[in-house]
C-alpha cells in the first residue's frame, strides 16, 4: 500500500460538478492499493497516518500528530500511485489491485482510521472520476509505502 499525505489548510472532492466531500485543516491522503497488500499493510499504514508528527506545536516544530492537532482526513483511492514507468512512456498498472481487492482494503483502511481516531473520515467515491482541490500547508508532502518498512 502506498500513500501520499499532504498537510492541508483545506481540501475538497468534486464529482460531476457537485461537491462530494471536503475538510478544513488536516490531511489529504491519496492511497494506492496493490495486489500483494494484506490487512497487516493497512493496519501499519493506519498507524503511520495516526501517529505521524507533521503538525506544528506551540514552538512551530512539527511535533503533533493528526489527533493532537485536531485535524480532519480526506482519503482518496488512487490506483495510479502504482504506475510503473520502466518501459516506454505509457504507464503500466499491473501491480495495482483489482477492483474487488482494492475496494475491500480501502474500506478496511477507512474503518481502521475511524476506529483509531474516533471521527468520521471524509472520502472520495471509489472508482469515480474526481476533481481534487487543496491548499497544501507548508508545503508538507510525505510518501509512505508499506513494502518499505525498514
Amino acid at each position: 500500500m502506498r500513500i501520499v499525505i499532504q498537510r492541508v489548510n483545506n481540501a475538497s472532492i468534486t464529482i460531476n460538478e457537485q461537491l462530494f466531500s471536503s475538510i478544513e485543516r488536516g490531511l489529504m491522503i491519496l492511497v494506492g492499493i496493490e495486489d500483494a497488500d494484506m490487512n497487516e499493510d493497512t493496519e501499519w499504514i493506519c498507524s503511520k497516518i495516526c501517529n505521524l508528527r507533521i503538525f506544528p506545536d506551540e514552538n512551530g516544530v512539527m511535533n503533533k500528530n493528526i489527533k493532537d492537532a485536531g485535524g480532519a482526513i480526506l482519503l482518496v483511492s488512487q490506483f495510479t500511485l502504482h504506475a510503473s514507468t520502466k518501459k516506454g512512456n505509457r504507464p503500466s498498472y499491473l501491480k495495482a489491485a483489482r477492483h474487488e481487492k482494492a475496494i475491500s482494503q480501502y474500506q478496511y483502511l477507512i474503518t481502521q482510521l475511524e476506529k483509531e481516531l474516533g471521527v468520521k473520515i471524509a472520502t472520495g467515491e471509489f472508482g469515480a472520476y474526481m476533481k481534487v482541490t487543496l491548499i497544501n500547508d507548508g508545503p508538507v508532502t510525505i510518501v509512505i509505502d508499506s513494502k518499505n518498512r525498514e
